[in-house]
């Protein structure tokens, strides 16, 4: 009888708490806007088409830091100078869905359009699949102005050859699409080469695709949460890395027709 009796309150207890447990952190279900991206890029193109002068910001690694990209939205926000917003991945920390929204949401305060790259932690768990839904494709590519922007998932160690991480089909394709329409280029991805998520056994031939891009300006990068300006390899291209959000920091690239190669980035401290 005792026996029956705990069975009966044991089932009791886990059917009463069913309806408490109705999310899971790495269920994939949306709310919300989706095809973020997508959307915001027919902005920035449109905004953009026969602008002489570019002004985009990068920024990146905001995954535990709310309060300072809160802050980060909010200084932009002050500002009209500024045609669009690239951040550089690691919107979250663990992959969780909620991250993903509680991230977008944020960034939807801005007041101009902005895009997301898919980082190392955004891949972890159901990550790349929550990013899949939100934000779109993981290598994708916009033009603005006369600039083609090239956007590329790099973080090679969180995948399993499930797909080519980078993609050099896309990148071969990128350099001959819409051709007539770009005659500048800039490169942006989350970790750079030589960094420890992306596979350096192919970072020469990685190179060599970027030298293809007609005008390349640039490459812009995030991951090591710390600015960075190098030329890595023997051709003069800059890879320019953001600080994380932690620091409080974002950088301005201004970018002009009559100029053949600029890349000098503009520092900016919002304060507490």
């Amino acid at each position: 009888m005792m026996r029956k009796s705990v069975y009966v309150f044991l089932s009791c207890f886990l059917l009463s708490g069913c309806g408490m447990i109705d999310y899971h952190p790495y269920d994939v279900r949306i709310s919300g806007e989706t095809k973020v991206n997508a959307h915001n890029i027919e902005r920035i193109e449109a905004n953009c088409q026969g602008k002489t002068t570019i002004r985009f910001v990068t920024m990146g690694d905001s995954q535990r830091w709310y309060d300072e990209t809160e802050d980060f939205v909010k200084e932009i926000n002050k500002r009209n100078d500024i045609d669009f917003v690239i951040h550089g991945g690691d919107m979250s920390d663990f992959g969780l869905t909620k991250e993903f929204l509680w991230q977008r949401d944020i960034m939807n305060g801005l007041n101009v359009p902005y895009v997301v790259l898919i980082g190392n932690h955004d891949c972890l768990g159901t990550g790349a699949e929550t990013y899949k839904a939100v934000f779109g494709p993981t290598n994708f590519s916009f033009i603005a102005g006369n600039v083609k922007f090239v956007c590329l998932n790099t973080n090679a160690l969180e995948y399993d050859y499930s797909e080519p991480v980078p993609n050099f089909t896309f990148m071969e394709q990128e350099i001959t699409s819409r051709l007539d329409e770009f005659e500048k280029t800039v490169i942006s991805m989350h970790a750079r080469p030589y960094t420890d998520v992306f596979n350096d056994n192919v970072a020469k031939v990685f190179q060599h695709y970027i030298r293809q891009y007609p005008g390349i300006q640039v490459c812009t990068a995030a991951h090591t949460h710390h600015y960075q300006d190098d030329v890595i390899f023997d051709d003069g291209i800059h890879y320019v890395t953001s600080d994380c959000m932690d620091y409080r920091t974002y950088l301005v690239f201004i970018l002009t027709i009559s100029c053949a190669q600029e890349y000098y980035p503009y520092f900016c401290y919002f304060p507490v």
